[in-house]
């Protein structure tokens, strides 16, 4: 019971929905740190969107974003890659 309790805690989730979705066969996946990246690469393309509106209003005229968009792609693609290693490579929950 101990695991249990210790694995929920982990997955930062109630006893019951980490049974639950055990149970159910759910892939339950843990990856201290991702929390903070996931939140700024939010923010990063929150401020792309604003860049772009800006733009197509007018209010600005010239964003050169070619680099950071693509650096902004490979970061999508690597925590992608980090999600589906993750999953392949965990057998267990």
């Amino acid at each position: 019971m101990q695991k249990i309790h210790h694995k929920a805690e982990q997955a930062k989730l109630s006893i019951t929905d980490y049974v639950t979705r055990c149970c159910l066969g759910k892939q339950i996946t843990v990856i201290e740190g991702l929390d903070e990246v996931v939140r700024q690469q939010k923010a990063i393309g929150r401020n792309l969107n604003q860049l772009t509106t800006l733009a197509n209003m007018g209010r600005i005229r010239a964003v050169y974003l070619e680099e950071l968009t693509q650096q902004y792609g490979q970061v999508s693609s690597l925590l992608s890659d980090i999600l589906t290693r993750r999953r392949w490579n965990d057998g267990s929950r």
